[in-house]
């Protein structure tokens, strides 16, 4: 090609695009005179090469001159060609095509870099500020899609969904946590849950994400950090909140648990469990995970963005275990707290994955603290409880010498305790590491059963008739005895301390027939005549078939020794004095049983009968 029609093809190609630049509204001025300062030079240049034309170097100079023109052109038109083509793209917003868009973004950043590092070209400066100008309106249109779409997709979870993704012994449906048709006791129900499978919800449609991912890390690289940061929290914390509030979790104080009734505030603290459980297990996992997606590769922001999302919820959620934690001590709140601490040492290392980072120090700190807390007040309540158990002055006496209230309320209360027998180790360990957690453990079961025994000998007191003093003590031993033997108390007290509280019950039975009968027997026994002890026989008879021996072995036991001693007795002393009685004027007067009247009598003995009961 001569130099002639080249230099017609470049005027050409150079009117045409700048035609083709008129449309634009953006750069078009700009990019004019950049092609201006273009054609001025090609005129320079043919005007400089007609005198040359005939010298072959000239030509061939001219020629490489031309080509190297011509791909500077080239090159410079097209990156005003693209950038044409992104301000329609951003033009037109991300909402209908967001890959085009941020395609658009990408190659305005492009221009951007092409410009600055070509800043001899003439009205470059002039350029690069319109493609700024775009690019900070691109940005500002990708923050409102941003905000709009994580807050179209951001919905309260309802309860009924979270229900779903729980085990299924968790769930309403199954009953209460723990109660499956008492099937199982507490510790077996706890095993359980060790390796049970719980599914987050989704909480953001997965289609979603990677488009909230790309729009944040757009966001990130304009420098607009804090305005995703602020977009993110207010979004995902006000949700997150609804789905906790809808739960049933309301920020209490000590004062609202401490004016509360007791039945109320077991119920509350069976549902704070509960919550505990769902909130991180399925709530804060989920929110990790979205934050996780979403904020890929922006780890200082994601991690204080996952931090201010669930602060408030988290602060919601421990207030109440702190309330209790802090509340006035009682006997009954023991096992309540021990479940509060259970659930707060089984989240314990969910707790340390989800609030790792340095930005949830705070939060990851306080639940530590109040499972702390939970563990120090349970330990003091169970100081509270072996001296009130000790010191217990209650006016209740049972006239019959059955079990009195206090015993089996407490021996219940031990055996309920060894439901928790792993929990308890664990919490020993809190504060004191030099002994092991199963002595431990035995140590506050023997104090409570003898501070127990103690109140019991004082109770026993309370009784005029000795013999019944020494029922009452038999039969609340044998309690005692026969409900250890019965439960997981007797792996820790012993053998050795069964065998010595069975010595002690067998001592108050024999003490027992000692004070009852001795003086009936020594009637029997000795050369007196007869009928001298006969009205005490009747009143013991009417007295001792009110008393109750609970137990039937233990019942059909001290009948059995006691008529082993007064039946022979009884017969003995009717074979020697009966003929002469018998001779005698009334008889009945002096003889009014016979042996087969006394043996039906002492089946009658501590059936707890009243005095108007007809005998049997």
């Amino acid at each position: 090609m001569g130099v002639p029609q080249a230099m017609g093809a470049l005027r050409e190609r150079a009117a045409f695009v700048r035609e083709s630049l008129q449309k634009s509204q953006t750069i078009t001025d700009n990019m004019v005179s950049i092609l201006g300062s273009f054609d001025y030079r090609l005129s320079a240049l043919e005007t400089a090469m007609r005198p040359t034309q005939i010298r072959t170097h000239s030509i061939r100079k001219a020629h490489e001159n031309i080509d190297k023109t011509l791909k500077s052109a080239e090159v410079i038109l097209a990156q005003f060609d693209l950038t044409r083509k992104a301000e329609a793209k951003i033009l037109k917003g991300p909402h209908e095509d967001l890959e085009s868009y941020l395609e658009a973004i990408d190659q305005l950043r492009a221009n951007i870099k092409f410009f600055s590092s070509n800043k001899s070209l003439k009205s470059s400066d002039g350029v690069l500020a319109q493609c700024n100008n775009l690019l900070a309106k691109a940005i500002s249109k990708l923050e409102d899609e941003f905000r709009q779409l994580l807050k179209n997709y951001s919905k309260p979870v309802e309860p009924d969904r979270l229900f779903d993704c729980l085990p299924n012994s968790l769930r309403p449906s199954s009953g209460p946590p723990g109660q499956e048709g008492d099937s199982k006791s507490h510790a077996e129900h706890q095993k359980s849950l060790q390796a049970a499978i719980y599914t987050p919800p989704t909480l953001i449609p997965p289609r979603v994400l990677p488009l909230l991912h790309d729009l944040a890390q757009q966001m990130v690289l304009a420098g607009h950090q804090q305005q995703l940061f602020r977009i993110y929290r207010d979004t995902r914390a006000s949700v997150l909140e609804q789905s906790i509030r809808k739960l049933g979790v309301e920020r209490l104080s000590k004062d609202d648990v401490q004016k509360m009734p007791w039945e109320v505030l077991e119920a509350k603290i069976g549902s704070w469990i509960h919550h505990m459980r769902i909130s991180v297990k399925l709530l804060f996992a989920g929110e990790r995970k979205i934050c996780d997606q979403i904020l890929d590769g922006v780890h200082s922001l994601r991690d204080q963005c996952f931090a201010e999302v669930t602060a408030n919820s988290v602060s919601m959620l421990l207030s109440f275990g702190e309330a209790i934690a802090k509340s006035k001590r009682s006997p009954e709140k023991l096992f309540v707290l021990l479940d509060m601490y259970e659930i707060m040492r089984e989240l314990q290392s969910e707790i340390q994955f989800l609030f790792g980072s340095k930005a949830c120090m705070e939060m990851r700190e306080s639940a530590f603290s109040l499972t702390k807390r939970l563990a120090q007040t349970a330990q003091e309540t169970f100081g509270d409880f072996e001296e009130a158990v000790e010191k217990d002055a209650t006016k209740t006496t049972v006239f019959d010498g059955t079990v009195h209230p206090l015993t089996s309320y407490v021996i219940n209360y031990v055996k309920f305790l060894f439901d928790y027998r792993s929990t308890l180790k664990l919490l020993f360990e809190e504060f004191d590491t030099t002994h092991p957690p199963e002595s431990q453990l035995a140590a506050v079961t023997t104090r409570i059963v003898l501070a127990l025994q103690n109140n019991l000998d004082g109770k026993s007191k309370q009784y005029k008739d000795p013999a019944l003093t020494q029922l009452f003590l038999m039969n609340n031993i044998h309690y005692i005895v026969r409900s250890v033997r019965r439960s997981e108390a007797k792996d820790v007290l012993g053998d050795d301390w069964v065998q010595i509280q069975r010595r002690i019950v067998q001592q108050h039975a024999n003490q027992y027939k000692r004070v009852s009968w001795a003086k009936i027997l020594q009637c029997l026994t000795v050369q007196s005549a007869p009928g001298s002890g006969g009205g005490d026989s009747g009143k013991i008879h009417q007295r001792q078939s009110q008393w109750t021996v609970p137990d039937s072995e233990l019942r059909e036991s001290l009948r059995l020794a006691v008529a082993e001693v007064l039946l022979p007795a009884y017969r003995s002393f009717i074979k020697r004095f009966g003929p002469m009685i018998e001779n005698g004027k009334n008889p009945t007067k002096y003889i009014r049983y016979r042996p087969e009247d006394l043996e039906r009598m002492l089946n009658e003995f501590f059936e707890g009968k009243t005095w108007n009961d007809p005998k049997r």
